[in-house]
């Protein structure tokens, strides 16, 4: 396959040259880029040569299309993107980016991605390409969205040596937004607000409860064994559905699963804390997986503070977090018909009870009935 270049929308995309590997050495550096790709760690200036001369080979054995993304008018390298396998049996192969950390929050991997999508489409002819991220990586996802790629699920244990999860979509020929187009997912949408927030590190939010200051943070291992023994409690079993004979097996199964929760956006686990970082319970905002503009909340209460206040007033924090920051339209709250602290909890944070869903939740083996409330982002003005 014969080597080309492509210029489009403020950049060229050429054939990697010996040239480059000091600009790839210097960009493979990052972090971030250390962090979601493949690349070695450390990364040295010989990984960096190999680098740019594989990648001529791949185009010699029509195998690959790889491009040093730069700028079109002073050259300089911005990044990578190009087709890291071609499969002419079934038309298709696999999209890969990064950008270089100088050259950043300037659209330069969505122009690229576009640019070579377009260039694989016309000129390939391939009929379909792939495009995969580790779950977690919401830059590159919000890439892929404001490309055309349609996100299609969630590949388990994707990564045979560490076990990550992986995001999978694929972009056909009739998805990709014209140069200069600001296509889906672009500055100011939902898709872009979220990717802000779950790309970084979980906040911690503040509440106040009378003369009691209060953290909502991350769960942490050090709030393990206070997890146990909360869900241990008598009313936290007949009220919630935690295993019979809570261990410290689950609670570290529990903090497992609320880290890649928020690695994946789907959820905000929050322990409860007092003003000595005490643990005082648990608290979270589940978004819901067919409306993004509804969630709904959780919450279990530490035995030896119930009864100071201290969910309302968490609860109202999480809730303004949710509507302010995840752009929320709705929250809801359900609890066992009978759970009257879970009521007053939500009552006194603001949800109006909406009535009772018969035979609305699972608990233990059963269908109950659930008292159903909800919260709305107007009633907060």
């Amino acid at each position: 396959m014969e080597p080309v270049e492509i210029t489009e929308d403020g950049l060229l995309l050429r054939p990697w040259r010996e040239s480059d590997a000091d600009a790839v050495h210097r960009a493979c550096q990052d972090p971030d880029i250390q962090r979601w790709t493949t690349v070695p760690r450390p990364y040295r200036h010989e990984h960096a040569q190999s680098f740019v001369a594989d990648r001529g080979r791949q185009w010699e054995l029509g195998t690959a299309a790889a491009f040093a993304v730069c700028d079109a008018a002073g050259g300089e390298v911005l990044g990578a993107c190009g087709l890291n396998t071609i499969d002419r049996n079934h038309e298709l192969s696999e999209i890969g980016y990064w950008t270089a950390p100088w050259a950043r929050r300037q659209g330069v991997a969505v122009r690229a991605v576009r640019a070579v999508a377009r260039w694989s489409f016309d000129e390939l002819k391939l009929r379909r390409l792939l495009w995969g991220a580790r779950v977690g990586n919401h830059a590159s996802r919000l890439v892929a969205l404001r490309c055309g790629v349609r996100i299609e699920g969630r590949l388990r244990d994707a990564d045979p040596v560490g076990g990550a999860h992986e995001w999978f979509g694929t972009l056909l020929p009739g998805d990709v937004p014209g140069p200069g187009e600001v296509g889906p997912a672009g500055p100011g949408t939902l898709d872009a607000r979220r990717a802000a927030v779950f790309g970084q590190p979980q906040p911690t939010l503040f509440a106040t409860a009378g003369t009691h200051e209060l953290s909502l943070r991350p769960m942490e291992e050090r709030d393990l064994d206070a997890i146990v023994t909360t869900c241990r409690d008598p009313d936290t079993l007949r009220w919630t559905t935690v295993p019979e004979g809570y261990t410290r097996a689950d609670a570290e199964d529990f903090l497992r699963f609320v880290q890649g929760t928020w690695a994946a956006g789907t959820s905000a686990n929050f322990v409860l804390t007092d003003a000595a970082d005490r643990y005082a319970g648990s608290i979270d905002l589940r978004l819901s997986p067919t409306d993004p503009l509804v969630a709904d909340v959780g919450f279990m209460t530490a035995p030896q503070v119930r009864g100071r206040g201290y969910l309302p007033a968490a609860l109202a924090a999480l809730c303004t977090w949710g509507f302010t920051t995840l752009g929320l339209a709705r929250i809801e709250w359900r609890a066992n018909v009978g759970n009257v602290a879970s009521r007053r909890a939500a009552e006194k944070a603001g949800f109006a009870m909406e009535g009772t869903a018969r035979g609305a939740l699972h608990h233990r083996g059963n269908r109950v009935d659930a008292w159903v409330g909800a919260l709305l982002a107007e009633d907060l003005s």
